[in-house]
């Protein structure tokens, strides 16, 4: 079989042959037998919500990054919020965070009638910079909220040290960093809470779902209580004392996250490191392909980090291109290779606009990152003909849109 040199082949966008026959998507969920059995024998059980189920998983996942306790919530948004209502945020106190991220980041501090602060992120990592947040630090802020951006871990020592320097409670958002490891040590044990998600797209899935961990009794039990009404017992802890009685102790919310899909969780769990495994096999394809293409920057990894590879974000050089990143993604989608932006930065949405005054301009690293990225398909279920036909798809499109004095 003859292959065709990119540098010979027409856009599917100018009306030539697509990459790839069907679309292939940025993320997907992977579901096995094992796991739909495993939904299926909770549906035929006594318990379907606030059963054995529930504690099952959270005492595998506590084990599995190294904490001391796991609560679980019905999304990641739901953990979101639960961590900042245990760190004590409440109207007048404000929370430091990075604009490059999802909104649910910013949003669980308004929900707690919070400000959220935000600091430029690092231009490497896309992080959020240290010496940044420690410019937003004020009388008034009451945490830090890092987060692992496509899976690469924060620098969590500088960042700790601020936050035990000044009392601040740090929440770390690893909703992309499940099994990342900064200095040899799993994400998950580090801050003194760390919040997970199990989102379709992320390592593993319980259709939707999060997690806290944290070492803390005290915040464990504050979590658990939130996520149930903020009643102090639940329905199997009554049932199996014979008692009726509870009491609610906080105003919380219904968060909880049912057996069934935690038996799904449990399930998916046990293929956690075969599926980073997988992921950091593909990232580093990537990025060995792409090391000598013009017009692309491959995400950076830094020293004594191991990324969970969520996301697999790469960074237009423009300059080098004769084309601006939509141009790149519309040529990309009609491939078939079904890219997506990560992320819109959030101060630059209208809600916050609208509330707070954003103009735009006041986090430049951040900003000109967003006008450049491209989130290309990661997820643990690729083949390696996937993962070839992005390698082909992307260097098609780059090779076209190459500038001269590239070309």
């Amino acid at each position: 079989m003859t292959t065709i040199p990119v540098s010979s082949q027409e856009l599917a966008i100018n009306g030539g042959s697509p990459v790839r026959a069907t679309l292939l998507p940025y993320g997907r969920q992977s579901v096995d037998e094992a796991d739909i059995q495993a939904v299926v024998d909770v549906l035929r059980s006594d318990w379907l919500t606030t059963g054995p189920k529930v504690g099952e998983f959270e005492e595998a996942f506590a084990s599995k990054v190294n904490a001391a306790h796991a609560v679980s919530f019905s999304s990641g948004t739901a953990a979101l919020h639960a961590a900042a209502f245990a760190a004590g945020l409440k109207p007048g106190d404000e929370a430091v965070t990075t604009p490059m991220t999802f909104a649910a980041t910013a949003n669980c501090v308004l929900y707690q009638g919070a400000t959220p602060v935000f600091a430029d992120v690092s231009a490497d990592t896309l992080n959020v910079d240290p010496a940044e947040i420690e410019k937003k630090i004020s009388s008034q802020t009451r945490a830090i909220l890092p987060v692992d951006y496509a899976g690469h871990p924060a620098d969590l020592t500088p960042i700790l040290e601020t936050a035990r320097r000044h009392g601040l409670v740090l929440i770390e958002d690893a909703c992309h960093a499940l099994g990342a490891e900064y200095g040899g040590k799993r994400v998950g044990s580090l801050a003194d809470m760390t919040v997970f998600s199990f989102h379709p797209v992320k390592h593993i899935t319980t259709g939707e779902g999060g997690m806290v961990t944290t070492n803390s009794p005290q915040l464990a039990e504050s979590l658990r209580r939130f996520r149930n009404h903020g009643i102090s017992s639940d329905a199997r802890q009554r049932q199996s004392a014979g008692q009726w009685y509870y009491e609610m102790v906080l105003l919380g919310f219904n968060y909880r996250l049912p057996d069934i899909v935690c038996a799904l969780g449990i399930q998916q769990l046990k293929r956690l490191d075969a599926n980073l495994e997988r992921r950091r096999q593909i990232g580093a394809h990537y990025t060995k392909a792409f090391r000598e293409v013009a017009g692309i920057i491959p995400p950076a990894v830094r020293s004594g980090a191991n990324p969970a590879w969520h996301l697999y974000p790469i960074r237009l050089d423009l300059e080098k291109l004769r084309a601006d990143r939509a141009q790149i993604f519309r040529a990309l989608r009609a491939e078939n290779i079904g890219v997506n932006v990560h992320y819109i930065p959030v101060h630059t949405h209208p809600y916050y606009r609208e509330r707070f005054g954003y103009r735009g301009g006041e986090f430049p690293v951040a900003e000109g990152a967003y006008t450049r990225l491209i989130s290309l398909p990661m997820f643990h279920g690729m083949s390696d003909q996937d993962v070839s036909d992005v390698v082909t798809a992307v260097r098609k499109v780059l090779f076209h849109f190459a500038s001269a004095q590239n070309g």
